[in-house]
């Protein structure tokens, strides 16, 4: 997998098709859950971007501590579902946080991760804190990764 970062105004409209497809195949259409996933904060981000073959397989978008939560913080992971045994998840998980500690060097990172991928990011150095919430109808937890 060939990973490129993005502000929103270097996506190309094919590439910006292809997340926005990616993240709807898996949050809306897989998961079931009707949402806003279109939200405005796209603009801010910028976007880790997985390919395979010149296709979106991967993907997670990066805030600046403000954006989203004081800290910096990472949003969106998704993954091809027909890609997920290839150990992608964690390809671009850690492409991003390469990505962070470059533009926001020894800054923790916070995230609102899915209840059932405690274990995917604990593995990946993120602590919980706080409460189990529902984020659209789905448990989700906070993490930190100091």
């Amino acid at each position: 997998m060939q990973v490129s970062i993005k502000t929103f105004d270097e996506l190309t409209i094919h590439e910006l098709y292809q997340i926005l497809r990616l993240r709807s195949e898996v949050f809306v259409v897989e998961q079931d859950c009707v949402y806003q996933d279109v939200d405005n904060k796209d603009q801010k981000a910028h976007h880790v971007i997985g390919l395979k073959e010149d296709e979106v397989v991967a993907y997670t978008r990066i805030f600046k501590p403000g954006d989203y939560f004081d800290n910096v913080s990472i949003g969106r992971v998704v993954v091809r579902q027909d890609q997920r045994k290839y150990g992608l998840g964690k390809q671009i998980m850690l492409a991003t946080m390469a990505a962070i500690d470059q533009r926001f060097p020894n800054k923790p990172i916070e995230i609102s991760a899915q209840s059932y991928l405690l274990r995917f990011y604990t593995d990946l150095g993120f602590s919980a804190f706080g409460e189990e919430y529902l984020e659209d109808g789905i448990p989700h937890r906070r993490m930190l990764k100091k």
